[in-house]
């Protein structure tokens, strides 16, 4: 399929066809859209969100079954559509309106204490966790299986590794997603968000004040919610997040495993193209690596 080209114009073509009560409403795209989707203000309350690949395509109807019934028993805001729209105007995928959160991507100068953040954060992850997980969906194809056995990352890591030899330490890297690979996960699913990171995460006066972007989210193993343990918190920090989710050893080893495969991915993916990528996974992959020597 070519791809789509997704701008303001088509986003008006959409609205004023299948929701013209907005049509009149100004669209402009978000400051800080993401990856997965293309995102746009609808007005000064709304915004939209539309799929920028068939793989991110899956996750729209899932939210909307799904985040009005979780939503009322977290403690921070999170996204609940308003309304789901359906192709058209050459656009090929199902989109949803959201009502709009207010607040700032949580980069780290916008927050005022990281320990506070990470105690708030893994409350948030906490509460989610025990919300009832029936008829909830089991990792798959809609959020690339998070939530599920790291195996299904094993060939991927390995080769990951093989390319960065030279570039980070190997033996180290083997011996931390081996330890992942044996921490195997034995307990009853439970509910994760799948992307945990600063973009997702938005901060008013120094807090965590919403969490967004629930598009690879299911029931499974929430080892996959610590990635942020290693991307955004250190020391103090990260021992609060910790003790926060009370997470144990076999825990701790699974969410060193999905951040490294992450990371060194990013990092082999990126080596001679952009060099800016390339460091900032290699700063994660070196957080990882040293938190399972010398602990958080």
């Amino acid at each position: 399929m070519p791809k789509v080209n997704i701008d303001a114009a088509l986003v008006r073509r959409l609205i004023a066809t299948q929701f013209p009560r907005w049509k009149d409403l100004a669209i402009r795209p978000v400051d800080f859209g993401g990856w997965d989707d293309r995102t746009f203000h609808l007005g000064d309350g709304m915004t939209v969100r539309l799929p920028s690949a068939a793989a991110y395509s899956l996750q729209v109807e899932k939210e909307h079954r799904w985040l009005p019934r979780v939503a009322p028993l977290l403690p921070l805001p999170i996204p609940v559509p308003l309304a789901m729209g359906v192709p058209a105007e050459n656009y090929p995928w199902h989109w949803s309106v959201y009502r709009w959160i207010e607040g700032e991507t949580a980069e780290r100068e916008r927050i005022a204490s990281l320990s506070q953040f990470a105690a708030d954060l893994a409350g948030f992850l906490v509460a989610l966790q025990r919300i009832d997980t029936s008829g909830g969906p089991a990792p798959g194809q809609h959020n690339f299986f998070r939530g599920g056995p790291l195996n299904v990352y094993d060939g991927e890591a390995r080769q990951a590794i093989a390319v960065l030899d030279g570039k980070i330490d190997t033996d180290a890297a083997s011996a931390v997603w081996e330890a992942a690979l044996a921490a195997t996960w034995h307990g009853a699913p439970v509910w994760f968000h799948g992307d945990v990171s600063w973009g997702n995460l938005l901060v008013r006066q120094g807090r965590l004040s919403a969490v967004i972007d629930f598009g690879t989210s299911g029931v499974g193993d929430p080892a996959c919610d610590l990635a942020i343990a290693w991307t955004l918190f250190k020391g103090k920090s990260r021992k609060a997040f910790r003790a926060g989710l009370a997470a144990d050893e076999a825990m701790w080893a699974r969410g060193r495993g999905w951040t490294l495969w992450k990371a060194l991915i990013t990092a082999a993916g990126h080596i001679d193209v952009n060099p800016v990528e390339v460091e900032k996974s290699r700063y994660v992959i070196d957080e990882v690596l040293a938190d399972h020597v010398h602990g958080a």
